[in-house]
């Protein structure tokens, strides 16, 4: 039935695993569970009094890619069920609305993201705020687009699909969503979106983001520009090559020069504006083309 795959890098992922092999139990179905201990320089538990689930370590950091192209490779059935290290079921039948969802006529499947209402501590409230106002978004509206909200920290898909498109994906970095996502949509892959969310815990600090989605976007710039990317729906790309027809970048790039410090300001706060980062990111990526060039 299901391989739950797992990369984790120095993150204990034992009340997940357990709160996965419950539910399993519950439902009395084949499946699997592997932790892939990513180059983790503090190794977490064997997992050897579970039945079920095994711990496979590497002493080399493969990164986010290649741990997941690894994992896919040892899975033994023909439905794999992608989740992060950092993130807790929401909902006690998770595993049982995935099961149901299979034997619709769909490929890929994703089950959304979700935060707590409580907000973390003032240094983490950029990634709690984006997260809310731009991850936790219902499956009524991410299947308008379905290609355009794909999170891969809580997903399923057929094992022979993901081995084809993740084959096409290489290097290390934050900011492959975006990829996958396009990559899902060049294949014609028949991607479904549901509520069956899991809690995003790992929340980092705002700094530490806002350099990932600096990241992010050199990504996408880069597969843009290699042609890797032919099709999509990711709206940073589409703003970015909109400016870039109109010769219009190289004014947001100058405003990025001239504005940065305040924006990241703003964004280090208590009280970041999701506005004020959306367009740190576009023009930051207007700026970082204007570098290359």
């Amino acid at each position: 039935m299901f391989s739950v795959l797992i990369p984790t890098y120095n993150y204990d992922v034992s009340k997940l695993v357990n709160a996965l092999n419950n539910q399993f139990q519950i439902l009395e179905v084949d499946y699997e569970i592997i932790v892939f201990q990513d180059g983790s320089t503090t190794l977490v538990k064997d997992f050897k009094d579970y039945k079920h689930v095994k711990a496979i370590i590497s002493k080399e950091n493969l990164g986010r890619v290649k741990s997941r192209q690894f994992l896919a490779t040892q899975a033994k059935f023909d439905w794999l069920l992608f989740l992060d290290a950092d993130v807790l079921p929401k909902a006690k039948d998770f595993i049982a609305a995935y099961i149901e969802k299979t034997n619709l006529n769909y490929e890929a499947i994703f089950g959304g993201f979700a935060y707590y209402e409580t907000p973390p501590e003032p240094n983490n409230r950029l990634r709690w705020k984006y997260g809310k106002a731009k991850e936790q978004v219902l499956a009524i509206k991410r299947n308008k687009t379905p290609y355009k909200v794909i999170i891969s920290a809580n997903f399923i898909i057929k094992k022979t699909i993901f081995i084809d498109l993740v084959s096409k994906m290489s290097g290390k970095g934050y900011g492959y969503d975006n990829y996958f996502g396009a990559l899902l949509k060049q294949n014609n892959s028949k991607v479904f979106h549901i509520d069956n969310e899991v809690y995003h815990l790992g929340i980092e600090n705002s700094k530490d983001y806002l350099k990932k989605k600096e990241q992010a976007a050199k990504t996408l710039l880069n597969f843009y520009h290699s042609n890797a990317i032919s099709t999509h729906d990711n709206s940073l790309l589409h703003a970015y090559s909109t400016l870039k027809k109109y010769n219009f970048t190289i004014v947001l790039s100058s405003f990025f020069k001239l504005f940065k410090n305040a924006m990241r300001l703003n964004l280090t706060a208590t009280n970041p504006s999701i506005f004020i980062l959306q367009l740190y990111k576009i023009s930051f990526m207007c700026y970082s083309h204007h570098q290359k060039n």
